[in-house]
């Protein structure tokens, strides 16, 4: 007897088996009566039952579709299950032909009152859409629900033209009788609607139905109300995706890019540049398209003369603690619409000023990560002209925040490091202080101390004179002064100030003589090592050892 009760199996999309009786489930389902007739052997229905795939809900929606035909015909109907019951319906063919009393008639006239539901009940059947989509969208049912939707909005909306009427049939107009209003860019202040925020709760795949229903997808968007409403929904997703298990960035793709080409055609007359940034924090996680990011990267990098440092600070992707590769970008788009505007062709202006300025303070940022390779950090030094710097202050600076946090470095790296400094465009103090930095290679601090000469000579207010020693005890002056101050060089590397009485004029010109003789010293002791260098790889070559008491020992330089 629990056989004749039960002699109906069926598999619903692989997740779940059904034990129903025959008579009762046809009854109501013309597709499932239409199976039935045509097996030709009926216990092998028995055995293996019957596979149903790709049932709208799943389960779920069966276990609805089960209960309306073992209550003789009759369920709930509420505004939360009555898109997949309307669906279940139509896919089961649960139509007035099989049954006088059949689901689809009864889901159908609950639709027909959607117009009068309220807000939230619109959303609610909206939401309950998300699992079996495409269902419902190519049934037509998502269609009337946005319908529903766009005429709330309209009807209680205080922003004017955003949406018009469309009196006529052409392709530009959407499918639900609105279209979106070019007028509504022309409102830059406006932030957010009334109905911003309870529409978060639709997932992206409906969201998106909802862009198409205002045509406004992709680069057909030009309203400021659909792009601030999408970064909001994009926002809000972001900031949830820690709660969400189900969360794909993915899936928000489509919709992060219809909001970029929403910001690149507004522009500049409804983002400012802080604005800008806020865009690109917001959509970078969610898969981007290259066109997208390529697009308002140029329209900030036109504008990055109006960036502060916390701008910048765009956290990084690929271990570093910023993204350093786009401010190299964004400087590149900078310098290049730079140059190419011809008011700017004869030099540096205010707005490469403010930038250079820019640059040495986000340099001075990024230099404590001890993941930042020294070839980005000489990247983004030299991604400027010399002339967008006035002072090269601000570089020495970063350079040596990098060197300290940095102080695995060989004497090479250091070098290196410190050849994109302008000796000549660095204050005395700065210099002074490079003198007598430890991290400086010393060779780096004397061509430093040397390229001030010019300056020292010029200044009347604060100068120094520049000794090169061996020791403490003796100096030779390098470069001349005719202050009471000294700066003496030890060729330890080893700077200290030291007070003299004042200098004479024979003196002076002592240390001009003495300066050029240094200088001329050094050239020609470079050339002497360069050569026993030479001789001492021919030698090791060829395998010939020298007597340690021939050894000639490398001079000194200085």
């Amino acid at each position: 007897m629990t056989t004749d009760l039960f002699d109906l199996q069926i598999h619903v999309n692989s997740q779940q088996t059904f034990f129903l009786n025959e008579k009762i489930i046809s009854k109501y389902s013309g597709k499932l009566r239409k199976i039935i007739k045509q097996e030709k052997r009926r216990f092998q229905i028995r055995n293996s039952g019957i596979e149903i795939h790709e049932f709208p809900g799943g389960p779920d929606g069966f276990e609805l579709v089960s209960r309306f035909c073992y209550n003789h015909g009759t369920i709930s109907i509420t505004v939360s299950n009555v898109s997949l019951l309307h669906c279940c319906a139509l896919f089961l063919g649960m139509t007035e032909k099989v049954s006088p009393c059949n689901l689809l008639e009864q889901t159908e006239t609950f639709l027909e009152g959607m117009f009068y539901w309220s807000w939230s009940e619109i959303l609610i059947s909206l939401k309950s859409c998300e699992s079996f989509f495409l269902y419902a969208d190519s049934s037509g049912l998502v269609r009337k629900l946005m319908c529903s939707l766009l005429s709330k909005i309209a009807q209680n909306s205080d922003v004017n033209g955003f949406f018009a009427s469309s009196s006529s049939s052409s392709s530009s107009d959407t499918a639900s009788g609105f279209r979106l209003s070019s007028s509504a860019k022309a409102t830059p202040d406006y932030r957010k609607a009334w109905w911003f925020d309870e529409m978060t709760i639709l997932p992206p795949v409906i969201v998106e139905s909802f862009v198409k229903s205002l045509g406004g997808c992709g680069t057909e968007n030009n309203s400021l109300v659909l792009t601030r409403f999408l970064l909001h929904y994009l926002k809000t997703a972001a900031q949830s995706k820690g709660v969400n298990n189900n969360f794909n960035p993915s899936d928000y793709g489509g919709l992060a890019d219809t909001a970029v080409y929403g910001v690149i055609l507004l522009g500049k007359s409804a983002f400012s540049c802080r604005g800008l940034f806020w865009v690109l924090r917001i959509v970078s996680g969610f898969g981007l398209s290259r066109d997208c990011r390529n697009g308002l990267e140029r329209l900030i990098g036109g504008m990055l003369d109006q960036a502060t440092l916390d701008d910048l600070l765009v956290s990084g992707h690929d271990g570093g603690v910023y993204d350093v590769n786009l401010v190299l970008r964004l400087i590149k788009v900078f310098v290049h619409s730079f140059e190419s505007n011809s008011d700017n062709k004869r030099g540096c202006g205010r707005q490469m000023y403010k930038v250079g300025r820019l640059i040495d303070r986000y340099l001075g940022e990024i230099a404590p990560d001890h993941s930042l390779k020294i070839s980005k950090f000489l990247a983004v030094a030299t991604s400027l002209a010399d002339c967008a710097r006035k002072c090269f202050d601000g570089v020495y600076r970063a350079i040596d925040i990098y060197l300290e946090s940095h102080p695995t470095l060989s004497l090479e790296e250091r070098s290196r490091l410190c050849r994109c400094l302008k000796y000549e465009k660095l204050s005395l103090e700065a210099c002074k202080e490079l003198a007598k930095n430890p991290r400086i290679p010393p060779r780096i601090a004397v061509q430093a101390l040397a390229s001030q000469h010019p300056n020292i000579a010029c200044n009347s207010s604060n100068q120094y004179a520049i000794i090169t020693t061996h020791d403490h005890e003796s100096a030779s002056p390098m470069i001349t002064s005719s202050s009471n101050q000294i700066l003496a060089v030890y060729s330890n590397g080893k700077v200290v100030d030291t007070e003299s009485s004042s200098i004479s004029e024979e003196e002076n010109d002592d240390m001009k003589l003495n300066l050029q003789r240094m200088r001329w010293r050094v050239v020609e002791l470079e050339k002497v090592c360069r050569e026993m260098k030479g001789q001492m790889s021919k030698m090791v070559r060829t395998g010939v050892v020298v007597p340690p008491g021939q050894r000639r020992a490398l001079p000194r330089l200085c």
